[in-house]
C-alpha cells in the first residue's frame, strides 16, 4: 500500500506542477507544451530529482497512449479527398526538406570526421519531427491556413520516411559488415511485414470503431474509443510493431469510413489533452542536460545542420514552386521539434550496435533538449508571422485577476459567517455614481492597433471606450470583434482605434439610478458599461461592471428579507 500511495503522490505532483506551469505559460505567452516540458525538466533528475524512476516507469503506458491519440487525431484530418488536394504540394515540399536535411547532416558530420555509418544514421534520424509537440501547439492556437495544413501532412511523412531511412541504412551497414544473422531478403521481409502489419492492424481497429460508432449511442463512444485504443497499443507492443503507424492508420480509416469523424475526435479531445499533460511532463523529466553537454561540438553541429536543412529545404522548393510567401518563410521552422521517433530509433540503434548506437543516442538525447524546448516557440512564432493564429489566441486576456478573485472569496466568506458587506444604505436610492469604477483606462481615438492590444492584455473587461482629446466617448471596441483585424501586419499598422470602434449605444450618466444600469445589462451581453459625467461635454468617468450591480442588488434583496 505504501508503494501505491507513493505512485499516487507522484501522479498528483505531475498534474499539479503541470497546472502551475500552464498558468505561468499564459502569463509569459509561452506554448503550454514548452511549459509542461520545463516543469518536467525541473522535477526530473537534471534538476530537483523529485520523480522516482520506478514511478515514471509505471506511468509509461499513459504517455504512449497520449502520443497514439495525437496521431489518431492527426490521421483523422486526412480523408482521401483532402489528401488528393494537397498531395502534389506536400510531396514536393517534403522531398526538398528531407533531402536537404539528410545531406546537410550527413556531410556536415563527415566534415567533423565522424564515421560514415554514424553520419548516415543521424541524417536519417534528423528527418523525424515530433508529432505530439507539433500537433498540440497547432491545436492550442487553433491555427488555420496553408502553413498549418502543410505542417500536419509533413509531420506524417517525416516520421514515416525517418523510420524507413533508418531501417534501410542499418540494413545496409549490416550487409557491408557481413553481420546479418538472417538472409538479406528475410530481413527485408521482416521490416516490410512490421510496417504493413502495423498499418493493417490500425486500419482494422479503425474499421471496427467506425462501424461501432454508427450502431451505439454517442454517450457510450468514450468507453468504446478508450477500449479500442488501449487494445491497439497493447497488441502493437506485444507484436513489436510500430504503434505510431498503427494509430495514424486508425485515424485515416476513421476519416474515410465514418460520417461522424469530427464528433469522434471531439469525444476523445479531453482525454487526449489530459494524457498529453502527463506525456510532456514525463517527457520533460527524461530530458538530460548532461547528455546535451556530453554531445559537445557534434551535438551542436547536428542541431544547426538539422535546423538549416528543414528551413532551407522548404524555402528552396517553395520558391521554385511559387508557394505563398508565408509557406516559403515559415513552414520550415514549424518542423524543428524532435523527440519520440528519434529517441525510440536511437534506442534501437544502441541495442543493435552498442558502440555506434551509444554515440548516436547521446547526440539525439542531447539535441532533443534544445529541439523540444525551442521547437514549440518556433512553431508559435511561425504561425503568428504567417497570420494563421486567431487574434484571441495570440494575446493574453482574462476576465478577472487573482487579487479580484481573492477579494470576492473573502467577501463570500464574511457573508457566510454573518458579517455584512459594506454596500450603500439600501433604504436610499442608489445612483450610478455610487458604483462607478473610476480608475479605468480608455483608448484614445488615434491609438494604434498595438496600443489597443496592450490595453486588452492589461484589462479584465471585454468592452473598451474610445475617447477624443476631451475624453468624450466617440465609440466602443469589443474584445470579441477585433479578431476581424487578425494579425495582418500590413493592415494592423494602418488601423487606429476609431477605425474599429462601433457606436456607443449604451452609455450611463453619473446621476442615473442603478435600476437603469440593471435594465441595460438585462438587454445586453456586455460585462461593463461606460459612465459619463452628467455635465456637458460629458467626459468619461469610468465604467460600471455587471458583477457590481448584481452583487449590490442581491445584497439589497437579502437585506429586505
Amino acid at each position: 500500500m505504501e508503494y501505491i500511495g507513493q505512485i499516487e503522490i507522484t501522479f498528483g505532483m505531475v498534474l499539479a506542477a503541470a497546472l502551475v506551469g500552464g498558468m505561468v505559460a499564459d502569463v509569459l505567452r509561452l506554448p503550454k507544451v514548452t511549459a509542461y516540458l520545463l516543469v518536467g525538466l525541473l522535477l526530473g533528475p537534471s534538476a530537483l530529482d523529485l520523480l522516482a524512476e520506478e514511478h515514471v516507469h509505471v506511468l509509461d503506458p499513459l504517455p504512449k497512449l497520449a502520443l497514439g491519440l495525437v496521431l489518431f487525431n492527426l490521421g483523422c484530418q486526412f480523408p482521401l479527398n483532402h489528401l488528393r488536394r494537397i498531395w502534389q504540394r506536400t510531396y514536393r515540399l517534403s522531398l526538398g526538406e528531407l533531402t536537404a536535411t539528410f545531406l546537410l547532416v550527413m556531410l556536415g558530420l563527415l566534415l567533423l570526421r565522424q564515421s560514415l555509418p554514424m553520419s548516415m544514421l543521424l541524417g536519417a534520424l534528423a528527418l523525424a519531427t515530433a508529432p505530439a509537440t507539433t500537433i498540440l501547439v497547432l491545436k492550442e492556437y487553433k491555427s488555420e491556413g496553408p502553413v498549418t495544413e502543410l505542417t500536419e501532412s509533413l509531420v506524417v511523412l517525416n516520421n514515416l520516411m525517418s523510420i524507413l531511412a533508418f531501417e534501410t541504412i542499418f540494413l545496409a551497414i549490416h550487409v557491408i559488415r557481413g553481420t546479418l544473422d538472417v538472409p538479406l531478403w528475410s530481413q527485408v521481409g521482416y521490416l516490410v511485414g512490421d510496417i504493413v502489419g502495423s498499418l493493417l492492424l490500425g486500419a482494422a481497429i479503425g474499421l471496427v470503431v467506425s462501424l461501432a460508432c454508427s450502431l451505439i449511442a454517442p454517450s457510450r463512444w468514450l468507453v468504446l474509443l478508450v477500449a479500442a485504443t488501449t487494445i491497439l497499443l497493447g497488441v502493437d507492443e506485444a507484436l513489436g510493431v510500430p504503434y505510431m503507424l498503427s494509430f495514424m492508420a486508425m485515424g485515416l480509416a476513421v476519416a474515410n469510413l465514418s460520417d461522424v469523424t469530427k464528433a469522434i475526435v471531439v469525444e476523445l479531445d479531453r482525454l487526449t489533452g489530459f494524457l498529453c499533460v502527463i506525456f510532456f511532463v514525463i517527457h520533460g523529466a527524461e530530458l538530460d542536460l548532461n547528455a546535451f553537454l556530453e554531445a559537445g561540438l557534434v551535438g551542436l553541429a547536428y542541431i544547426v545542420l538539422r535546423s538549416a536543412g528543414k528551413y532551407f529545404g522548404i524555402l528552396a522548393v517553395a520558391r521554385g514552386t511559387h508557394e505563398p510567401e508565408a509557406v516559403r518563410h515559415w513552414l520550415g521552422s514549424t518542423l524543428l521539434a524532435q523527440a519520440g521517433a528519434a529517441i525510440a530509433l536511437s534506442a534501437v540503434a544502441a541495442q543493435r550496435d552498442p558502440q555506434l548506437g551509444k554515440q548516436i543516442q547521446t547526440i539525439i538525447l542531447g539535441s532533443v533538449v534544445v529541439f523540444e524546448i525551442a521547437g514549440p516557440l518556433c512553431i508559435r512564432w511561425s504561425l503568428l508571422q504567417a497570420g494563421e493564429v486567431p487574434l484571441m489566441r495570440a494575446i493574453r486576456h482574462t476576465s478577472s485577476s487573482p487579487l479580484a478573485e481573492l477579494q470576492a472569496l473573502w467577501i463570500r466568506l464574511k457573508v457566510s459567517l454573518g458579517f455584512r458587506q459594506p454596500w450603500p444604505d439600501p433604504s436610499k436610492e442608489l445612483r450610478v455614481r455610487d458604483l462607478v469604477r473610476r480608475n479605468v483606462p480608455a483608448l484614445d481615438q488615434a491609438a494604434t492597433f498595438d496600443e489597443i492590444i496592450a490595453l486588452i492584455e492589461h484589462s479584465h473587461d471585454n468592452t473598451y471606450a474610445v475617447v477624443d482629446d476631451r475624453r468624450v466617448v466617440v465609440g466602443m471596441i469589443h474584445y470579441a470583434d477585433i479578431s476581424q483585424v487578425l494579425l495582418n501586419r500590413t493592415v494592423s499598422k494602418l488601423v487606429r482605434a476609431a477605425d474599429i470602434a462601433t457606436e456607443a449605444k449604451l452609455i450611463l450618466h453619473s446621476e442615473d439610478p442603478a435600476s437603469r444600469a440593471m435594465a441595460m445589462f438585462r438587454g445586453t451581453k456586455e460585462d461593463c458599461l461606460p459612465v459619463v459625467d452628467s455635465q456637458s461635454p460629458h467626459p468619461l468617468l469610468g465604467v460600471v461592471r455587471r458583477r457590481d450591480i448584481v452583487g449590490y442588488l442581491t445584497h439589497r434583496e437579502n437585506k429586505q428579507k
